[in-house]
């Protein structure tokens, strides 16, 4: 499946998931990742943020979608990750 990972975590914690979500994920803006993974993969990386995530003060949004062709994407302004589709 391909996501949308979008999270806000206190200043403490943000490093931890920056570099939990790039294991996992193409880093795309500031606290927004997006890519192809598995169900079971994605569970994976919600575990492990689990160790240091406080659900009272932090959150995780996924959008989640059959594949990137299934979503529109529109950037304005400034890509931050240039990524290339490429086969």
């Amino acid at each position: 499946m391909y996501v949308i990972l979008v999270y806000d975590f206190g200043e403490r914690r943000v490093g931890k998931m920056l570099k939990l979500c790039r294991r996992y994920l193409n880093w795309i803006q500031n606290s927004v990742f997006e890519g192809e993974i598995s169900e079971v993969r994605l569970k994976e990386l919600l575990m492990q943020c689990d160790a240091f995530m406080k659900k009272e003060e932090d959150s995780i949004i996924i959008f989640s979608g059959s594949s990137q062709n299934a979503m529109d994407k529109v950037i304005v302004g400034k890509e931050c990750a240039d990524l290339d589709l490429f086969l």
